[in-house]
């Protein structure tokens, strides 16, 4: 619920290296009206890359040191397992918990044998 110490941003549409100016402009923006917190909700977002995770990392960055805060509420859980995978769970403040893929993970293949190099021999005609 907004009040005078909150500012909300909802996002929609694609987050990516496309839009990130615009994403990151927008946050400044908000982060520049002055509330103790900015929540930024994300269940709008159909589409996610790093670059839009950083963006948010940033502000939450630049909001802590200021004794701020940002909050992301709304994330799905495409989103949320992305947040997991990058490894940006202890950065962001999210709603809820995030949602590690559930698929194993594949044990890494061993490495190639090491090639064997033979000095030719001649043999006599």
């Amino acid at each position: 619920m907004p009040a005078p110490d909150r500012t909300v941003v909802r996002l929609t549409g694609e987050s990516d290296l496309s839009t990130d100016p615009l994403l990151t402009r927008e946050l400044a923006r908000a982060a520049a009206l002055g509330a103790r917190a900015v929540i930024v909700d994300v269940a709008g977002v159909r589409f996610w890359d790093c670059s839009g995770l950083h963006a948010l990392a940033d502000l939450t960055a630049e909001l802590d040191t200021a004794g701020r805060q940002c909050r992301i509420v709304g994330a799905g859980p495409a989103t949320r397992r992305l947040i997991g995978m990058a490894d940006f769970a202890g950065v962001l403040d999210l709603d809820g918990p995030v949602q590690l893929s559930r698929r194993p993970r594949r044990q890494p293949s061993p490495p190639p044998p090491a090639p064997v190099w033979r000095r030719p021999v001649e043999v006599p005609a």
